[in-house]
């Protein structure tokens, strides 16, 4: 189930305020997908960016998830197309796999997340010796995440409007 885009109270406690700031953008990039078709959803409007579509972008955003609160946070192994040795961008070459299955696992992840902050000090450091951004603790971590997925909303602000005019913000 897709999280609220409603913003946090204005004087919620901070991790209240971090996570509720993250489900809120995260809502938003799932609801730039509602009522695209699969071809929509696959359709490269940037000819410079051809992999930066919505299901690109939803792609995206769960392999970010992943990398900071499962790899980068916790330590776990680094696997996945982010990390396979193909193209930079491989986590968003996505063709031929339904937008509702990109979302889904894109909710699932976004959940596991949310498990992995809620189980965590905002002052804990990452753990994954092979990747420098470990140093961070939660807190950096979770406001960067907060960056990383509303810019990713504003491209799919974009994105959506020129794949079939549909505009607005939330």
């Amino acid at each position: 189930m897709a999280p609220s885009r409603i913003r946090p109270p204005y004087d919620a406690d901070e991790r209240t305020q971090l996570v509720g700031w993250l489900d809120m953008q995260r809502a938003i990039i799932q609801w730039k997908c509602e009522g695209l078709s699969d071809a929509d959803a696959h359709r490269s409007v940037l000819p410079t960016s051809p992999s930066m579509t919505p299901a690109g972008v939803v792609s995206h955003m769960r392999w970010v998830e992943h990398l900071w609160f499962e790899v980068i946070l916790l330590g776990r192994p680094a696997k996945g197309p982010r990390f396979d040795d193909g193209p930079e961008d491989a986590d968003m070459m996505v063709e031929g796999i339904p937008i509702a299955q990109l979302l889904e696992e894109y909710d699932r992840q976004c959940a596991v997340s949310n498990e992995i902050i809620a189980a965590r000090s905002l002052d804990d450091v990452g753990r994954h010796p092979d990747f420098p951004a470990a140093a961070a603790t939660l807190r950096w971590i979770l406001l960067h995440m907060i960056e990383e997925t509303a810019r990713h909303a504003g491209h799919m602000d974009a994105i959506r409007e020129l794949v079939d005019g549909e505009m607005g913000y939330y």
